[in-house]
């Protein structure tokens, strides 16, 4: 059996176990997430520290210009943690809400969380004025959460949801909505 394999079967395992289990692996997963977001973070600076990468915009320039893309980033997390609580969820893998969410941000995309997590680190990179945290780390950090979307949480999430997840994954961009799906005319989706 593939390490793969194992870490989608653990994963199925804690997130359909017992709420003692969840809630105890909820904040470690948390905890984990968040770190490695500030260690992408930290090593970007530090990169751009050791190779003398001057900012990108002066103050306070870099301000202004973060300032919306925090603000949208801050939205898009709320919003998405706000629709897995109202339904006895979180965000964390170990503790995922026991029926598929399709309201709210996840209406335009299977994860506006991730979505809102990429552009706080954008929002970063243009506040610190980060060459590499804008144009490699960030890049970076989402085919990394891309790659482990799609190896392993997916396959978790099939299995756990069925068909109602295939239909939902099939019609619903992963992170970035579809412009003409935000301005254009909603259509009632059945899942």
């Amino acid at each position: 059996m593939s390490f793969k394999t194992v870490w989608i079967n653990t994963l199925y395992k804690v997130a359909t176990g017992s709420k003692n289990v969840r809630n105890f692996f909820t904040p470690i997963g948390a905890f984990i997430y968040g770190l490695l977001i500030f260690i992408f973070v930290a090593i970007a600076l530090y990169v751009d520290r050791i190779i003398d990468l001057t900012t990108i915009f002066p103050n306070p320039l870099n301000i202004i210009l973060s300032i919306p893309i925090f603000l949208l980033a801050i939205f898009l997390i709320g919003w998405s943690v706000q629709n897995f609580l109202s339904v006895k969820g979180t965000p964390v893998p170990f503790n995922p809400p026991p029926q598929l969410v399709i309201t709210g941000p996840y209406y335009y995309t299977r994860n506006p969380m991730l979505t809102g997590v990429f552009s706080l680190m954008f929002g970063f990179g243009l506040f610190f004025g980060s060459v590499s945290l804008l144009f490699v780390f960030t890049p970076l950090f989402i085919y990394i959460n891309f790659w482990e979307l799609k190896s392993i949480e997916e396959p978790e999430l099939e299995k756990r949801l069925g068909e109602d997840y295939i239909k939902y994954r099939k019609r619903t961009p992963m992170f970035f909505p579809i412009v003409r799906v935000i301005f254009g005319k909603k259509e009632k989706k059945n899942v």
